[in-house]
C-alpha cells in the first residue's frame, strides 16, 4: 500500500495517485509504504532519487548504523510496537527525511500509523511541515506505550489479588506465572521500543533541522519517556516480587506434601517393626500358638497407627 498527504490548512489529505504520476509538486509532506510492491517502491525512488531500505533489511540493520545522514537526507530506524497482548510484536520502521518529505517505510500497518491518518483526518492537532508528521508519530508512539504499561499495571493487579488473596495450588500458580511472563513480555517491549524513540529524537535534536517549538515538544516527549522509563522499572520490580511470591507458594505447597509423606512414614513405622517381629519364623516364641495372637497383632497395629495420627492431627502436622 501506499498512501501521499498533502497540507490543507494544518491538517493531512490524503493524495489520490494515478500509476506513473510525478506527485513532488503536489506538495507531498508524508508517503507511507507499508506492505509495498516493488513497484510502488521503485515509483518513490524514481521521482525523489532516493534508494529505500527493503522491509526485510529492517530487522537486520546493526543499533549503531539506525540514525544517520547520507546526501542531505536523514535516515531514521525504529521500532514501533504492534499490539499490547501476549502476541504483541516490534515492527521496524524506516523514516527518510528528503527536502520537505517525510517516507516511510513498514511492513505492517501499525495502530500508531492508523490512529495518526485518522486524527489528521478529523482536523484534530495541526501538522505544518513534514518533520510535525514524524514527531507526531513518536509522541502518539509514547502514548500508545503508556496505554500498554497501564494495561500491563491492570493485569498485574489481577495477579496480585489471586496470588496474595489466597493460598495457591500448583494450578493456580501455573496460570498465574504464565500471566506473570506475559506482563514481562510486553512490559520488555515497551522499554525497548521507548528507548529506541529516545534515541531518535535525541538524533533529531542534534541534526538541527526542527525549528524551535518542534525542539520544545520534542523535549516534552524525552520527559514522558523519562517517566515511562521509570514506570517500566517499577512494573520489573512488581513482576519480580509477583514471581518469587508464587515460587514461595509453589515451595510451601512441596513442603506440605513433603512433610506429609513423612509423618505418614514416622506413623507407618510402629505397625511395620511390630508386623516384622510376628513375622519372624523362631520356632519357640510365646504367642505363636496363641489362639488370639493373630487378632492381637492386628490391633497392636492399629493401635500404633492412630496414636502417633492423632498426635501429629493435635499438632497440626496433617493439615
Amino acid at each position: 500500500m501506499l498512501y501521499a498527504f498533502t497540507l490543507n490548512n494544518g491538517h493531512l489529505n490524503r493524495l489520490q495517485l494515478d500509476s506513473g504520476q510525478d506527485f513532488r509538486q503536489s506538495g507531498v509532506v508524508w508517503i507511507d509504504l507499508y506492505g509495498a510492491a516493488e513497484e510502488e517502491v521503485l515509483w518513490v525512488e524514481r521521482i525523489y532519487g532516493l534508494h529505500l531500505p527493503s522491509p526485510e533489511h529492517l530487522r537486520d540493520i546493526e543499533a549503531s548504523a539506525r540514525f544517520y545522514e547520507h546526501a542531505g537526507n536523514l535516515h531514521l530506524r525504529s521500532d514501533f510496537l504492534a499490539g499490547t497482548e501476549s502476541h504483541s510484536h516490534s515492527v521496524a520502521v524506516a523514516f527518510v527525511l528528503s527536502g520537505e518529505t517525510l517516507i516511510s517505510i513498514h511492513e505492517e500497518d501499525l495502530p500508531i500509523f492508523r490512529l495518526l491518518r485518522i486524527r489528521m483526518r478529523a482536523e484534530s492537532g495541526r501538522i505544518d511541515d513534514c518533520r510535525d508528521v514524524l514527531i507526531s508519530l513518536y509522541g502518539m508512539d509514547v502514548e500508545f506505550s503508556a496505554d500498554a504499561l497501564e494495561a500491563v499495571y491492570a493485569d498485574l493487579g489481577k495477579v496480585s489479588q489471586g496470588v496474595l488473596g489466597s493460598n495457591l495450588n500448583d494450578r493456580q500458580a501455573s496460570g498465574a506465572l504464565a500471566e506473570i511472563a506475559q506482563a514481562e513480555h510486553v512490559n520488555g517491549r515497551i522499554r525497548r521500543n521507548v528507548m529506541d524513540a529516545r534515541r531518535a529524537l535525541s538524533f533529531m535534536l542534534r541534526s538541527k533541522v526542527l525549528s524551535p517549538a518542534q525542539v520544545e515538544e520534542v523535549r516534552q516527549i524525552q520527559q514522558d519517556i523519562e517517566s515511562l522509563d521509570g514506570h517500566t522499572s517499577f512494573l520489573f520490580d512488581k513482576i519480580n516480587f509477583l514471581m518469587e511470591a508464587i515460587i514461595g507458594f509453589i515451595n510451601i505447597n512441596q513442603n506440605r506434601i513433603v512433610r506429609l509423606f513423612s509423618v505418614v512414614s514416622v506413623a507407618l513405622l510402629p505397625p511395620t517393626l511390630i508386623a516384622s517381629i510376628y513375622g519372624m519364623n523362631f520356632r519357640f516364641m510365646p504367642e505363636l500358638e496363641w489362639k488370639l495372637g493373630y487378632p492381637f497383632a492386628l490391633f497392636l497395629m492399629f493401635l500404633t497407627v492412630s496414636i502417633p495420627f492423632w498426635f501429629f492431627w493435635r499438632k497440626g502436622w496433617l493439615k
